[in-house]
């Protein structure tokens, strides 16, 4: 009886329309509510709703997008950002990481010392702050490097210390207990510990880097991604300036769902809660 009911369930898993509706439905609960958007904001010029000159459709813009890669103008300052963000934030990671666990597992003291001062710098809008950069390095490379790395810095960081300070204390005791050597404990105990809320940072600090991308490369940049917005803003090219900002929020898309991904490989495949 069991076994020719295993064999209704396989059947019935194999059954192409089934197998074919399944998939649909899935599909309608992960892209449903991207489509329905998409659609009404293709129809929204035709009701009235918004100016398609200044916002066109999306129809417009995927082929303004599809003359912008063909012609090889987007490849270029996509690749151009995406390396201003690359070594920004990975600087940030290099750097905020390595003190994140210093403070907040070996120097608890000195923690406790330079964490206010961390926290009024950390709260100084970054805009603010572009003049003092350009001003110190220039227009060149290195102050949009550097505006991206400090604002990319303080998520990791935070969140960094964090992580080690709610680990728990029992975890901790065990480990001392068992004649863990600090690296073992490192290791086994606090990264793991850690690692949510260190990757959250790191999600933080990738969102902030794609914005920061962007201002810096409208002041005093000849190429990437956000200088090409501004000059189709300044020309009004809108098609060409929705594709920058469509294109960048897919980039920022992109790189959350990879650390995304890398989270689950290294920490393991977390339990989802349904109420």
């Amino acid at each position: 009886m069991e076994a020719a009911a295993n064999a209704g369930r396989k059947n019935a898993s194999l059954n192409p329309v089934r197998f074919l509706a399944r998939i649909g439905l899935k599909f309608i609960h992960i892209f449903g509510a991207i489509v329905v958007f998409l659609i009404v904001w293709e129809l929204a010029p035709g009701l009235g709703i918004v100016n398609p000159v200044i916002i066109p459709t999306p129809s417009v813009i995927f082929d303004k997008f599809t003359e912008l890669a063909l012609n090889g103008v987007l490849a270029e300052n996509i690749f151009i950002s995406l390396r201003r963000v690359a070594i920004g934030f990975g600087i940030a990671i290099a750097v905020a990481l390595p003190m994140g666990f210093l403070l907040g597992g070996w120097f608890k003291t000195a923690e406790t010392a330079v964490n206010p001062l961390l926290q009024v710098v950390s709260q100084a809008n970054p805009f603010t702050l572009f003049p003092v950069f350009i001003t110190l390095l220039g227009i060149g490379e290195l102050s949009k490097i550097s505006i991206i790395f400090w604002v990319c810095q303080w998520p990791v960081l935070f969140n960094t210390v964090t992580g080690i300070r709610n680990v728990d204390p029992t975890l901790v005791k065990m480990s001392r207990s068992l004649g863990m050597s600090k690296f073992q404990m490192f290791y086994k105990v606090l990264l793991r510990g850690a690692l949510p809320s260190v990757f959250t940072g790191i999600r933080m600090s990738a969102v902030f880097a794609f914005f920061m991308l962007i201002g810096a490369e409208m002041i005093g940049a000849s190429s990437g991604l956000g200088y090409m917005i501004l000059q189709a803003q300044a020309t009004f090219q809108m098609p060409k300036m929705w594709v920058g900002i469509v294109t960048v929020a897919l980039l920022g898309m992109a790189v959350n769902l990879a650390i995304l991904y890398l989270e689950k490989r290294i920490s393991g495949r977390k339990e989802e809660i349904a109420i």
